[in-house]
């Protein structure tokens, strides 16, 4: 039980190197080590702190989600016990309603899938469903890769990952072997996307570490106890995977022919976007301890490596951090996605806004410097939690070096982070995580949803060792909403469709999108918070293959579906 295993503190975390956190443009504000901050054991007045109502509240058992996160290998510490935690929200049935996907990470089946009951009540349907059987599960992304109009699963493994079609009626088969898409690395977080332009979507799988029994090390800590070694000890880097959707349920590993495989590093996020803007995605991956890649997109499934000239491959200091969760949305509204990387306790954010051009490093200038370095960070999003048509950002954190409180039940846990966001800056949120009295966890994929349809986006929370956690968002006088839920000619979720919703003078720039966080995928309906708007002028939405329609005054307060050339 990892549970019992987080009685042994650790040796280090992963990626130990100064961190200096530039402020945008301005001159680079110097912080304290990875090291010094874990040594510090400080989570500072943010978690302590307490003022204002709470924006969660946590319904996990009482809605009927039980599920508990277990991961173990052997008696003492092994690398992929301390990393898995992942999920996803899908809509398998169809009936509106974001149903459950919660991974297990024991080796030995475990994983369960809930069908949403309807506002917000679970139904663990997992007998019979297919997916009872999943191994060490690490990552999941979600998408109908097959073109037959329902959502199906895709799960990375610590092995050989699998690939699950949706046969409707909650069944799902392993189509792994005849897909063609089981590779047996250290698999991590995965994005299905348009990579090629041709209507069907690609796969691309971070892996994280070359791990296998034989090079696992013994790592202590100043006590002399053992626990778990960062990667840059096991000198295993590795490559990314990326399958080209051949069109008729099978895929290609052309990892090698499009330049992916020619990148080494320790992957663990992935968003899929086009940050360049000229209609061809993207990809940008957090390595840990490692500089992180953004691949772009060439044309005909050709990428190019280009973070360090875009300005995105590490912060201004030029130190490459432990990059783990990513999330990327158009925060400052100017129409292009920008970023944000959470990292090791002792470093902070890496929030890269986008000009169109390059990145600039606004991590200080959006008051996330000293806010996040107090954490390590894993499961993180961009979401409106309160509904005034700025994001906010929620981090869900645990350490991967135990504390020093020997006598801690968990030395791992901390409280998780959240920010309000006002558009330029970012502020702390209290109480801790915003849920009154909840004790720290050591959490890790964070899954973002509306679970009860009431236009607030909710959480599930995978935690190490403990129950998986549901926060309903309480956020008192939340603003009015929108939610478009935006289809393709089949009727399956339009994954790369973009959506920009005309508040007056502001617009909101949205992408239906399953992937960010940490081995997670997300709700893909398109949420905008809109103040206290009624009305909303006008709704433009463009499809990938460039098919567009425009809604005009569409009522507040409503779940909108919308198909191309349809209603």
């Amino acid at each position: 039980m990892i549970a019992n295993r987080f009685t042994r503190p650790l040796l280090c975390s992963c990626g130990l190197s100064l961190s200096l956190v530039g402020s945008g443009c301005g001159e680079p504000e110097v912080e304290s080590t990875a090291a010094e901050g874990r040594r510090s054991g400080s989570a500072s007045s943010i978690a302590d702190s307490s003022g204002e109502p709470p924006w969660f509240q946590e319904e996990a058992l009482k809605r009927g989600l039980r599920f508990k996160l277990e991961a173990s290998l052997a008696e003492t510490p092994r690398l992929p016990e301390i990393v898995p935690g992942g999920g996803a929200a899908l809509d398998f049935d169809d009936d509106g309603w974001m149903d459950l996907v919660l991974l297990q990470a024991t080796g030995e089946g475990g994983s369960r899938l809930f069908r949403n009951l309807g506002n917000g009540r679970f139904e663990d349907v997992s007998p019979g469903s297919g997916l009872e059987a999943i191994g060490f599960g690490m990552g999941a992304a979600t998408a109908d890769y097959d073109q037959d109009g329902d959502v199906d699963l895709f799960v990375s493994h610590f092995g050989p990952d699998r690939l699950f079609r949706n046969e409707g009626g909650g069944r799902f088969t392993d189509v792994t072997a005849s897909a063609g898409v089981g590779h047996p690395g250290f698999g991590a977080s995965a994005a299905f996307f348009d990579g090629d332009g041709d209507g069907d979507l690609d796969l691309f799988v971070t892996n994280y570490v070359d791990w296998s029994e034989p090079i696992e090390l013994e790592c202590r800590n100043r006590t002399g106890r053992l626990d778990y070694c960062p990667p840059a000890r096991y000198d295993a880097p590795t490559s990314d995977v990326l399958y080209r959707n051949d069109g008729n349920g099978t895929f290609t590993d052309v990892s090698i022919s499009s330049g992916i495989a020619a990148g080494s590093g320790t992957g663990l996020g992935v968003v899929a976007r086009d940050f360049n803007g000229d209609g061809m995605v993207d990809v940008f991956v957090a390595n840990d301890g490692m500089p992180d890649h953004l691949w772009m997109n060439q044309g005909d499934l050709r990428f190019e490596e280009q973070a360090m000239r875009l300005g995105c491959d590490r912060d201004l200091s030029g130190v490459a951090k432990a990059g783990m969760g990513v999330s990327s949305e158009d925060v400052d509204d100017d129409g292009d996605p920008d970023l944000i990387v959470c990292n090791l306790g002792g470093e902070s954010d890496s929030f890269y806004l986008n000009d169109g051009s390059r990145f600039l490093d606004a991590t200080n200038r959006a008051g996330l410097g000293s806010a996040s370095r107090h954490f390590t960070r894993f499961g993180l999003g961009f979401v409106d939690f309160d509904n005034d048509g700025r994001l906010d950002l929620y981090a869900a954190n645990g350490r991967v070096g135990a504390s020093d409180d020997t006598d801690a039940a968990d030395p791992y846990a901390e409280p998780d982070i959240l920010l309000r966001g006002d558009g330029s800056r970012f502020q702390v949120v209290a109480p801790a995580g915003g849920v009154t009295s909840a004790p720290a966890r050591t959490s890790r994929g964070a899954i973002f949803a509306d679970f009860d349809n009431d236009g607030g986006q909710d959480v599930v929370v995978q935690d190490l060792g403990t129950s998986a956690r549901l926060l309903l968002n309480v956020v008192p006088n939340r603003g009015n909403w929108l939610v478009v839920d935006v289809r393709d000619r089949l009727g399956a979720p339009a994954i790369g469709a973009r959506v920009r919703v005309e508040l007056g003078d502001q617009t909101l720039t949205r992408w239906v999108r399953t992937d960010s966080s940490y081995l997670t995928a997300q709700d893909h309906r398109v949420h905008a918070g809109l103040g206290d708007l009624a009305v909303v002028p006008g709704i433009e939405i463009v499809w990938p293959d460039g098919t567009s329609r425009r809604l005009q005054d569409v009522e507040a307060g409503r779940i909108i579906k919308v198909a191309p050339g349809g209603s």
